[in-house]
């Protein structure tokens, strides 16, 4: 994952970006104090953000991190995982359903609808979360399970379930999720004469 999410960004700069992140993907977003007052989304990663840092502070701050965590998922019906690692202009449209597991690695700019789940496949203590590259959106519904890693640029249709890779400027469609080059994707359905625009897959 190429996101920055290592490199210290600090509150206002983060606040800010986070709801630049709201308008630019959101249609429906009107001011920055309504969104900040009104989008679940928002108060979800901001919440995580913070759970975030008292998580690796280690010991109680750990357990204090998950009631905080909880907390969110009572507020907002988001549930984060307080271990999870989220890149910088992270967005969740509607966001009611959302599950994102402790290891799951989300990169810079990314963006996720409601129902969408990064969930493990395996009871051990290791690496089991997905991890989505730069610039990755996916869909309603969608559920990437286990250490699978989505390339940057890429979308996940919604529904789908994604159990393997998929490669950077892909579109991952279907039961299991295939991967096929965003470009060819395009003009196969341009010649099937029923392409819109990418987001008839989100």
């Amino acid at each position: 994952m190429s996101g920055s999410s290592d490199r210290p960004v600090g509150l206002v700069r983060t606040l800010r970006e986070d709801l630049t992140a709201a308008r630019a993907h959101d249609p429906a977003a009107r001011g920055d104090v309504e969104n900040a007052v009104v989008y679940s989304g928002l108060h979800a990663i901001w919440i995580h953000r913070l759970s975030h840092r008292m998580w690796h502070s280690g010991g109680a701050g750990r357990t204090a991190a998950r009631v905080l965590s909880q907390f969110a998922r009572f507020l907002t019906g988001i549930e984060i995982h307080p271990g999870a690692v989220i890149g910088r202009r992270f967005f969740i449209d509607h966001g009611m359903g959302v599950v994102i597991g402790e290891t799951a690695e989300i990169g810079d700019d990314c963006m996720i609808y409601h129902g969408v789940t990064l969930g493990g496949v395996s009871l051990k203590q290791v690496k089991r979360h997905p991890t989505l590259g730069d610039r990755v959106t996916v869909g309603a519904g969608a559920k990437i399970l286990g250490p699978v890693e989505i390339g940057a640029d890429s979308s996940v249709g919604a529904n789908a379930v994604v159990v393997k890779d998929a490669p950077a400027d892909s579109i991952v469609v279907g039961i299991p999720g295939v991967a096929k080059p965003a470009r060819s994707t395009k003009e196969e359905l341009r010649e099937a004469q029923f392409y819109i625009d990418p987001a008839i897959y989100i």
